[in-house]
């Protein structure tokens, strides 16, 4: 019986041969692994419609994304060589590359500041200085808190006179729509979907206060843009297609993608589109305009960011913009 068992398995190996040729390998996929920043929202749009589209894989790439918890923990952790690609912040990649780790931008999508402060629009806050004994939801490790003390100052004010409440990052929403608190600081598009029906709200941007933070891109290791150029170049390329078809109209289909991607999630369609909507009027600035390709980054806007880091004193003081993204990856802009 022994035997006769040994026979059917190896037999059954031999058969199952040609099927294992058939893996990604076999075709002559390249395997890339992506780690993106969150649990899905609107910015994931184009990652996941390329995935359900098959769009990675017809350009010849095994793709392999993970949700994340936080673009901070993204950065370190493709700045630590367990990703080729993370979809982060991009003011944490600067961040992060200013503490030692060798990221770089290839893409950036949020070009305009998407910071701020979400305020109940019943009361009617309007500047910094209507924060002023307010109670405020913020989270101690993520992006904006290094950004507070020169926010406030701008604003006329410093953060002993504002009421900060600092909650772990998945119970911002919650916290905020139970009346936690009278204004949640986060990144505008992606809550103002979300809390639009239970508690309508107004935004205070960053930006208006001289913080023109990035938002999301793509972040790479210097060594994997020698090593991997070609994936990250079609990487790059796929997801960038993928945001060009979603802005010409196709923003249902999108979020149809992202159901089927994360059925986990259980997506409020409806809501989801909203939100990438939100999110599509972030994707330009003065510098880059809708005249030059999607993903492309301004020397001049990071030029900004770079000093308004410098100034509220999360970035070396010899960091110049140019060290924190490449437009390599990108096609020309259009003349």
């Amino acid at each position: 019986m022994r035997l006769e068992f040994r026979s059917v398995i190896l037999a059954a190996l031999t058969v199952a041969a040609p099927l294992f040729a058939t893996t990604a390998a076999a075709q002559g996929l390249k395997p890339v692994t992506v780690r993106l920043d969150w649990v899905t929202h609107g910015m994931h749009a184009a990652p996941l419609l390329a995935m359900e589209k098959g769009m990675y894989r017809d350009a010849g790439l095994d793709v392999k994304m993970e949700d994340g918890n936080g673009s901070v923990v993204t950065v370190q952790l493709v700045g630590s060589g367990q990703f080729d690609i993370g979809h982060a912040n991009l003011a944490s990649m600067a961040m992060g590359r200013d503490k030692g780790l060798s990221v770089k931008s290839v893409a950036g999508y949020l070009r305009r500041s998407d910071m701020g402060v979400l305020t109940p629009v019943e009361l009617n806050i309007k500047t910094v200085k209507d924060l002023i004994g307010k109670k405020v939801i913020y989270t101690t490790g993520s992006l904006e808190a290094p950004f507070l003390d020169a926010f406030f100052k701008a604003g006329g004010t410093t953060r002993d006179k504002v009421n900060l409440v600092s909650v772990a990052a998945p119970a911002k929403i919650s916290t905020y729509l139970s009346g936690g608190g009278d204004a949640v600081i986060s990144t505008v598009p992606n809550f103002l979907s979300l809390v639009k029906r239970q508690r309508p709200s107004n935004a205070i941007h960053f930006v208006d206060y001289g913080l023109p933070l990035p938002g999301f891109g793509l972040l790479v290791t210097e060594k994997t843009m020698r090593e991997k150029a070609d994936e990250v170049r079609r990487f790059v390329k796929v997801t960038n297609d993928a945001w060009t078809y979603i802005i010409g109209g196709k923003i249902d289909e999108a979020v149809a993608a992202m159901v089927k991607q994360r059925p986990q999630a259980k997506i409020d369609p409806a809501q989801m589109a909203e939100q990438v909507r939100d999110y599509l009027e972030y994707f330009y600035s003065k510098n880059a305009g809708k005249d030059k390709p999607i993903g492309w980054q301004s020397e001049a806007d990071w030029a900004e960011t770079v000093k308004a880091m410098q100034e509220a004193d999360v970035l070396n003081k010899t960091s110049k913009a140019t060290d924190f993204f490449t437009n390599e990856f990108i096609d020309a802009p259009r003349s």
